[in-house]
């Protein structure tokens, strides 16, 4: 490394916003050279390192692993406060002691992915050759490239099959994908409002997410990390538009409605006058503060190639067939993002493969987001999916 580049790389470590990246709070898996990680892109990558969280204790014939996998902007601290927000973990009242997902009984993996900002390899991350961060050299990845990663990370702590692999959203997409990809090494999945690949409605919002971070001036073509800028202003826009998806309008109208924030009549400006544009404004400023505007670049193009039954002549039952995988999917009521009928159509091809499936629709009007949220129904489907399957697997009576 130059000396001017060996400059770079410290004024990076030591940059308020990168600590996470370059010195995460969480263990790190390392890979080397000899371990390289296969990309869809035709290229390898290596080394590169997965950061990542476990809860509970792992038995003695390991086989009550579950593993956790996250949603775009989540990140690996599932169970346990946020470094960077302090807040608790964005599924704290899933997993723990007594628990849905109960860390008394199962040892619960959760990892930052590939192309994140948490301490997992991603555009912020050294470039060997360079010496800089990579940016958009980085090549782009996909779902299945997470999942990889994700069994290289397992295969360290020496389990051959997960009982069961847990997500939501992005989060649904990795665990279908492990199904797929690798069916005799996860005994039970749970994805959740999540769909078999993205619809055009979807690849449309996030194109316009990417295009509102790349149009910013201080996004230096991915090279901000350099010029020492980043670009807040696109990236918060972006974070306000996919925020709108995450909702429902019953939700948006229920707590929000056209009242105003902090007056009484319209002040005839464009500051936000009504409490939903400050609530916005709000989440997207928030948001800059914990996640690498590149990686959101990453994240958004890797669920827009996101598609099962593309490798499969088209017809999702194919990818399926054969599973011994005990599914359970589970979608929302008033989520227009990923709505009821994808995980339908899921289910009704695990059907015609003859695979074992169960679905629960919960109703609530919430949108999306509901999976992150308290709702009893969901809490006691995922409860009762995992109790029945740990039986069927041996691990409790």
């Amino acid at each position: 490394m130059t000396d001017a580049a060996a400059k770079v790389y410290d004024d990076l470590v030591h940059a308020a916003g990168n600590r996470e990246v370059y010195n995460p709070s969480s263990p790190v898996a390392e890979f080397g050279a000899n371990e390289p990680l296969h990309l869809d892109a035709g290229l390898d990558l290596s080394p590169f390192r997965i950061a990542y969280n476990t809860y509970g204790e792992l038995n003695a014939d390991k086989s009550n692993a579950i593993l956790v996998c996250h949603a775009l902007t989540g990140d690996h601290y599932c169970a346990s406060p946020s470094p960077v927000t302090g807040k608790p973990g964005w599924w704290s009242s899933i997993i723990g002691p007594g628990k849905p997902v109960d860390t008394d009984k199962y040892f619960v993996i959760c990892s930052n992915v590939v192309g994140g900002c948490m301490g997992t390899t991603g555009p912020a991350s050294i470039k060997p050759e360079t010496g800089k961060p990579y940016g958009l050299e980085l090549p782009v990845i996909t779902i299945r490239d997470m999942v990889r990663a994700q069994k290289m990370l397992v295969g360290r702590f020496g389990i051959d099959t997960l009982f069961a692999v847990v997500g939501g959203s992005m989060g649904g997409m990795q665990v279908l994908e492990w199904t797929v990809s690798y069916p005799d090494k996860v005994f039970a999945a749970v994805p959740i409002a999540t769909g078999a690949r993205h619809s055009s409605q979807n690849i449309a919002f996030h194109e316009v997410g990417r295009q509102a971070v790349m149009a910013d001036p201080e996004w230096h073509q991915g090279r901000y990390y350099e010029e020492g800028t980043r670009p807040t202003k696109g990236l918060a826009v972006a974070r306000m538009t996919a925020h709108v998806t995450y909702l429902s309008e019953q939700a948006l109208h229920r707590k929000f409605g056209r009242n105003l924030q902090n007056r009484e009549q319209l002040g005839f400006k464009f500051d936000a006058e009504f409490q939903i544009e400050s609530y916005l404004r709000h989440q997207g400023m928030t948001f800059v503060d914990r996640f690498d505007a590149n990686s959101y670049l990453y994240m958004t193009r890797a669920m827009d190639y996101f598609d099962i039954a593309a490798d499969y002549d088209g017809r999702l039952a194919n990818a399926f067939k054969g599973s011994k995988t005990r599914f359970c999917l589970v979608s929302f009521s008033s989520d227009w993002l990923f709505p009821t009928e994808e995980s339908r159509a899921i289910v009704h091809a695990l059907n015609a493969a003859a695979a074992s499936v169960s679905f629960v629709e919960v109703e609530t009007d919430r949108g999306h987001d509901s999976f992150l949220l308290e709702e009893p129904e969901f809490f006691r489907a995922i409860e009762g999916f995992i109790s029945a399957a740990a039986r069927a697997r041996g691990l409790a009576r």
